[in-house]
């Protein structure tokens, strides 16, 4: 029950002593008669067997229930006395059963309920916990039973009850069982326990044996172990003091070290205890090198690029687990371990790395079908190691009523540092749509710092370059084909204040985007896309979540004619403002009534997010526009209204939104369904 704190008494009266005597001599004892007994007789030589002897009184008719009488009241249990001598002298005091008041059993099952009394101020939830875990009365309460097994099981647990006090540092403590007859409105047996847990002992002193020898680090690593002299014996406040000290060791430059259990000489006639635990740091390392069994995924250098310690730096456990799980992040293995080894140079600590491949190869298709998009057909092949180290490359195809694309993507994740990411695209595209028909070649690259589910960032960065080439057509271009050429530096920046990646409760997010361009098409010319983004959650109370989210964008330089229909803003969908086909909002023209996109954006969102266990609705407002202007135009901003609601499985929650159009334009659906992985925002 303490897990490994060890008790020492110091005069021969003390019960753990006396109990290490007798049980031994109780298992003995059946034994011991049964080898004095005469040898029974052959089978043809059995005699019968003497009358029964008359013991002076009568014996028990069988056929009659049993009457269980009250026992005499307890003549110690009222002069019980947590601060009284006589429990230094017999420190456990183990009280009968007692059944009360008077009822009848005839060997009848019955159920019962269990209940403690006079650990009111002791019972820690760890304490109700453990006792609900290990009780045996506890564990059959949802069976019936009969008066003897309930009297076996309160013996049982009055014995678990003594071990969970001495666990707090109640060594003299009167327990009392007893079972009654139901209460007036109840079926159950009531069983109870009355507990006089007397005085808690104290440490009279704290002995860290071998902590010296870390030298000027000693006083750092004495206030990891917080118990000092005066603090009760406690046995989890000693134990998770131990844990303390080790792991803060591990954290301080000594990755060797080792820490006996902790040993408790408890002295029941001064009702204290002296805690020794004896500490050997096994000497202070600093960083050496990482060596790695198998270099087929990646190198060592690889691993000591994405590793947060340089040779050198003082050992610290939680470095050595930041790596293991940057290493699992790649996705390249199945397993890896990391073990320090001593460098043999008596101040280095070389890791040793562990690591076994994963499946590199994957092939994944979707087949799907969109009242907005028609039919849609996707088929990729990626190898996430094609290029070592972490060098992923993906060929993606499309075939669908609205788009046809061949693209190839090269991924370089931990590029020259943790959590860089290199990307390279070719995309070759044809696009038809309401708002545009787009034939478009890309070439573009960039590099960013990513975020992910493991290690969910702050700050996160993109710094990009993309070279496309289009042939595109729309209402402004009268459906004549208009061929652009754009160089685009696309930046971004965003600050990630929320608890949660993919299911934020609390905080907030901002980000900022700004891509300068240049055009040629009939001419040179040049303009900036912006936007900027910003989100907000608010718990109320345990189950609710408001959220909130607002969008705005603007393109300076040129006009709206001018700039490619691709590169305009539109509004619209699932990721937009719910209740409107894709791209639906904003000015529409041409006998079609067509949108055709423009120079600004306004979007905001706000829901209620209600969730019951691993379910949860989404009541939803959203609203939008597009204009043509570089200013957006509130007045005319379009409503979307609705309920979601939202499966929390243990990879993020799955969203279903369905939204219909408050002030809907013509041609607008009544309902749109959108489904995707994450919150809306």
């Amino acid at each position: 029950m303490t897990n490994g704190l060890r008790t020492r008494c110091r005069f021969s009266g003390c019960p753990h002593a006396a109990r290490l005597v007798l049980a031994p001599l109780l298992l003995a004892a059946p034994w011991a008669v049964h080898a004095q007994t005469a040898p029974a007789p052959a089978q043809d030589e059995a005699q019968p067997l003497d009358p029964m002897p008359d013991i002076g009184i009568d014996w028990p008719d069988m056929g009659q229930p049993d009457k269980v009488e009250p026992l005499p009241a307890d003549p110690h249990a009222e002069a019980a006395d947590a601060d009284s001598e006589s429990m230094a002298e017999a420190p456990v005091v183990e009280e009968p059963v007692e059944q009360n008041p008077v009822f009848t059993d005839a060997g009848e099952e019955r159920r019962y309920s269990v209940k403690l009394n006079g650990v009111e101020g002791i019972a820690d939830e760890q304490f109700n916990l453990r006792f609900k875990e290990l009780s045996t009365l506890s564990q059959g309460e949802r069976r019936r039973a009969n008066l003897a097994q309930i009297n076996r099981r309160l013996k049982e647990d009055r014995e678990l009850l003594d071990q969970l006090l001495r666990a707090k540092g109640y060594y003299a403590a009167r327990i009392r069982g007893s079972v009654s007859a139901p209460p007036p409105g109840s079926d159950r047996l009531a069983v109870q326990f009355d507990v006089v847990p007397g005085r808690q002992y104290l440490l009279s002193s704290v002995e860290l044996t071998g902590l010296a020898e870390t030298g000027a680090r000693e006083p750092k690593l004495r206030e990891a172990f917080p118990v000092k002299a005066g603090d009760p014996v406690d046995a989890d406040r000693i134990l998770a003091g131990r844990d303390s000290l080790s792991n803060a060791l591990a954290e301080n430059g000594f990755p060797f070290a080792r820490i006996d259990e902790p040993e408790v000489r408890i002295d029941h006639e001064e009702r204290k205890g002296d805690l020794d635990m004896a500490v050997a740091p096994g000497g202070y390392r600093t960083f050496g090198n990482i060596i790695l069994n198998d270099n087929k995924l990646f190198d060592a250098r690889h691993l000591q690029e994405i590793a947060r310690f340089d040779p050198g730096d003082p050992y610290m456990a939680s470095d050595v687990e930041d790596l293991r799980r940057a290493i699992v992040a790649t996705g390249l293995v199945s397993t890896v371990t990391l073990k320090p080894r001593d460098a043999g140079d008596g101040e280095h600590v070389d890791l040793d790395v562990n690591v076994r491949s994963a499946p590199l190869r994957t092939i994944a298709g979707e087949l799907g079908y969109g009242t907005g998009e028609g039919y849609r057909a996707e088929v990729s092949w990626q190898h996430r190691n094609l290029l070592p180290p972490e060098g992923a490359v993906t060929l993606r195809g499309v075939i669908g009523t609205q788009e046809q694309t061949a693209s190839a993507l090269y991924r370089r994740n931990n590029f020259h540092r943790r959590d860089n990411v290199l990307t390279g695209l070719l995309s070759i595209s044809n696009i038809k749509r309401d708002a545009y028909d787009a034939r478009t070649i890309t070439v573009a690259g960039g590099l960013e710092r990513q975020t992910n589910i493991l290690f969910q960032k702050k700050w996160v960065w993109r710094i990009g370059a993309e070279v496309i080439a289009s042939d595109e057509a729309d209402f402004f271009s009268g459906g004549a084909r208009r061929t652009f050429f754009i160089g685009a530096v696309p930046l971004s920046l965003t600050y990630d204040g929320s608890d949660d990646l993919l299911n934020p409760t609390k905080g907030f997010r901002l980000g900022g985007r700004l891509s300068p361009e240049v055009s040629f098409q009939s001419g040179t010319f040049g303009y900036a896309r912006v936007q900027l983004d910003g989100s907000v959650y608010q718990p109320m109370g345990d189950r609710i979540v408001l959220a909130a989210r607002t969008r705005l964008g603007t393109i300076l330089g040129s006009t709206v004619d001018r700039i490619a229909p691709s590169r305009r803003f539109y509004a619209g969908g699932g990721a937009s403002v719910r209740g409107y086909g894709y791209q639906k909002i904003g000015p529409r023209y041409g006998p079609d009534d067509d949108p055709v996109g423009g120079k600004s954006l306004a979007e905001f969102s706000l829901e209620a997010r209600v969730r019951f266990g691993n379910f949860g609705v989404v009541p939803f407002v959203d609203a939008g526009n597009i204009s043509t202007s570089f200013v957006p135009r509130f007045r005319d901003l379009r409503i979307g209204a609705g309920m979601g609601v939202r499966y929390y499985s243990s990879f993020g929650p799955i969203r279903v939104d369905v939204g219909t159009p408050i002030n809907p334009q013509s041609g607008d659906p009544k309902i749109a369904v959108y489904v995707s992985l994450g919150q809306a925002f």
